[in-house]
């Protein structure tokens, strides 16, 4: 009988558990500093395909950092405990909770918002569809959902209904029912050339 790993981050390779020691690390340098200024992390990432600079506590959720710093309001904070996804972001193209990630874990990282899907003012594929198919009620949810599908479609270019659920898991949307978001993912990947 196979047991699981005490430590499943360090069967993901060694370089994501030198992520999560550089956050520890992070952590404890922010909880010893004793002189009540608080010490701020010097962040340096790409957001959105263009390089980012910046000075932020190293205890500030990168939710916080691209609401309220970078002023990128599209991602959205319901649950705040990483259950709902209305705060994915891409992370190296994988999507991430942002209310759980530490902003010094994005550190030499490539970050995309919804925001940084559309160019030159012309919205992605995936949101178009969304639209088109009524998939946006509330629109709360609707930013991490892209971003999921997005994500998807960029690792499985044939997905099938059910790869779409699969996919979509981490995700709740209280509005649609789900029909109208599966059938605007189905529609976008029909419209890159994708599924079969």
């Amino acid at each position: 009988m196979k047991t699981k790993a005490c430590h499943p981050e360090r069967s993901e390779g060694s370089q994501s558990f030198g992520r999560r020691r550089k956050t520890a690390e992070i952590l404890r340098s922010a909880q010893n500093d004793k002189s009540g200024k608080g010490r701020l992390w010097s962040l340096k990432f790409t957001l959105n395909g263009k390089k980012v600079s910046a000075q932020v506590p190293p205890t500030r959720t990168l939710l916080d950092f691209l609401r309220l710093d970078m002023r990128l309001t599209g991602t959205k904070g319901a649950c705040l405990e990483g259950e709902c996804g209305s705060c994915y972001v891409l992370v190296d193209g994988k999507p991430m909770n942002s209310c759980l990630m530490l902003a010094p874990q994005v550190q030499d990282r490539d970050v995309t918002t919804i925001e940084g899907l559309a160019h030159s003012k012309k919205l992605d594929v995936i949101q178009q569809k969304f639209i088109d198919c009524g998939a946006v009620q509330c629109g709360y949810c609707t930013p991490g959902l892209i971003l999921a599908a997005k994500a998807l479609l960029a690792e499985n270019s044939h997905p099938t209904r059910e790869e779409f659920l699969a996919g979509m898991e981490g995700n709740i949307c209280r509005c649609t029912g789900y029909n109208k978001i599966l059938r605007a993912c189905e529609q976008a990947a029909d419209a890159m050339g994708l599924k079969k």
